[in-house]
């Protein structure tokens, strides 16, 4: 594709056997003023392709990351937040009223990924993380708003220093909102099989008792 446009840049490779002892390398150049751009020949980089830990150092250094999404904008928060995406849940639109959303919020303790992606309308999303920081205080959480667009802007940490971060910006209600939430934890799910397994085993202890 470069050919064909006629640009002609370094390139290097950049896969899962040389991504860690390469990030230092590209942090050095970023650090330099140079831009880099990661590219994937097979999908969006970062959603199921290294990048994670080069677009976590870039957020950890305060180095801009922008996505240039291809589907839609799950993809786009997915490759942007620097979360190692090895699985994650999408949940569309959050609830409208407060006892659901608290009540979606503390669902995801119990998913088996720890990566959640949300989307909220923004005349909302003042008061969605307001809650979310209040249900769940230590996750992180990476709330991307009107990407790609001109006012694209893109707020990290926890779920309580994204409020307060997001209170403090006037135009917070301007441009959709896509957001990624990474929790510390989750809660074990307890397997069925085994469940049913302990059930039929009580049952026989007490019928021999």
């Amino acid at each position: 594709m470069l050919r064909e446009y006629g640009i002609t840049v370094p390139l290097r490779s950049y896969h899962k056997f040389n991504e860690q002892a390469s990030v230092s390398g590209i942090m050095a150049q970023l650090q330099r003023g140079e831009d880099i751009a990661l590219i994937s020949d097979a999908g969006t980089p970062c959603i199921s392709d290294p990048g994670h830990l080069l677009v976590n150092a870039c957020a950890e250094a305060g180095i801009q990351v922008t996505p240039i999404p291809g589907a839609s904008a799950v993809t786009a928060a997915l490759s942007v937040s620097g979360f190692n995406l090895v699985s994650f849940t999408f949940r569309g639109f959050l609830p409208r009223t407060e006892g659901k959303l608290r009540r979606v919020l503390s669902d995801t303790l119990s998913e088996p990924s720890p990566v959640t992606v949300f989307y909220e309308a923004p005349h909302r999303i003042l008061e969605t993380v307001r809650i979310c920081s209040e249900v769940l205080p230590d996750s992180r959480l990476c709330l991307c708003n009107d990407l790609t667009k001109p006012h694209e802007r893109i707020y990290r940490g926890t779920t309580i220093d994204v409020f307060a971060e997001l209170s403090a910006n006037p135009n917070f209600a301007k441009g959709e909102y896509a957001l990624v939430l990474c929790r510390n934890s989750v809660k074990p799910i307890a397997d069925k099989f085994d469940t049913d397994r302990k059930s039929k085993k009580e049952r026989r202890n007490n019928d021999d008792s």
